[in-house]
């Protein structure tokens, strides 16, 4: 349930209304202050509610009941865009295009070095690379682990970029203290353990959408880690499992709109993994940025074709420039359509 205020309520009328609705009803209450209102949003068993009661307060505008089983993720919750800010200045949902980039994993100190030196200079505002690796096949290459943190951490050391990558299990979020953005896998989603840990940390969260998940199921695990507490989460959609074999995943464009429609948090778009193919990322990158994402993730090696794992789908240097070249302009032709 979501309550409107009229504009004017000062805040001693605010407290003393939570406070109330808290007492009466057992409920948890947040507030979100927008330019010329306040919504305070109902969290628990609200069935017992009296509409007429709350219509009744002097300072309620109207109230609405909210059918959507997430609440802290909803955009009647939070009608404005979350923006993610890292104490380094970079922002991902600001309006702006947001893209990481770099190899799908963490090699070698001289590679991770020269991808970020590579990337950074394309325009990137982020390095990924994964250091813990989710594989099909337990005899796969699965990361250097905590090696291969400290190499990120070398990378941006050098280069200023802050780095996201891949949890696999709650025993390893100390060792996670340092990423700036900590991404959950596909693989890991759902694994509701990890969420509610990932929930008390005050670190950026980017959540990758499930293999077969729906939107909805989607937005419930980005709810875990709210409820929480922890409210910065981003959102990466990087396709889906279908009957389709073109592909490595079929890439689901249509949710950027609805998810960003459904929430206020940032969305970006991984084409990489979604198509499995070097030759479709430019022009699926392209399609993610027209359809309104906050950014890309985007996989870049300096020799794909020895990669450790998932050569196929990642950019050289030189192509990856040429993408974040046509990005920046397509998001500015975009910003100029819209308005």
């Amino acid at each position: 349930m979501i309550i409107v205020l009229k504009d004017g309520t000062t805040k001693e009328q605010i407290i003393l209304f939570k406070a109330a609705l808290e007492e009466k009803y057992s409920v948890t209450v947040n507030t979100w202050h927008g330019v010329g209102s306040t919504v305070l949003g109902l969290i628990g068993d609200t069935t017992a509610i009296d509409e007429d009661w709350i219509n009744a307060q002097e300072i309620v505008d109207n109230v609405k009941r909210v059918q959507e089983p997430y609440k802290k993720a909803n955009r009647k919750f939070h009608p404005d865009n979350t923006v993610i800010e890292l104490p380094t200045g970079q922002k991902i949902g600001d309006g702006s295009l947001c893209i990481m980039a770099g190899p799908c994993s963490v090699e070698s100190e001289e590679q991770i070095n020269f991808i970020a030196e590579r990337v950074k200079t394309a325009g990137a505002s982020f390095l990924r690379g994964g250091a813990f690796k989710p594989r099909t096949s337990p005899y796969s290459f699965q990361g250097l682990k905590s090696e291969g943190l400290d190499l990120l951490k070398g990378a941006r050391k050098a280069t200023g970029l802050p780095i996201v990558t891949e949890i696999m299990s709650t025993a390893h979020i100390d060792m996670f203290e340092g990423v700036d953005i900590i991404q959950v896998g596909a693989r890991n989603m759902q694994n509701f353990e990890l969420l509610k840990q990932l929930g008390k940390t005050n670190k950026p969260i980017l959540l990758k959408r499930g293999l077969s998940s729906t939107i909805e199921e989607w937005i419930m695990s980005a709810e875990y880690i709210m409820a929480g507490g922890n409210d910065n989460v981003i959102l990466c959609e990087r396709g889906i499992r279908t009957f389709e074999t073109a592909t490595r995943n079929t890439l689901d464009l249509s949710a950027v709109p609805i998810v960003k429609k459904l929430t206020h948090l940032p969305v970006i778009v991984d084409p990489s993994h979604a198509t499995g193919k070097e030759s479709l990322v430019q022009q699926m990158s392209l399609a993610a940025v027209a359809s309104g994402a906050d950014g890309l993730m985007i996989e870049v090696h300096n020799d794909p074709r020895h990669a450790l794992s998932d050569g196929a789908q990642s950019l050289t240097p030189d192509q990856f420039d040429i993408l974040a070249q046509k990005a920046f302009a397509l998001k500015k032709a975009y910003d100029e359509i819209n308005g």
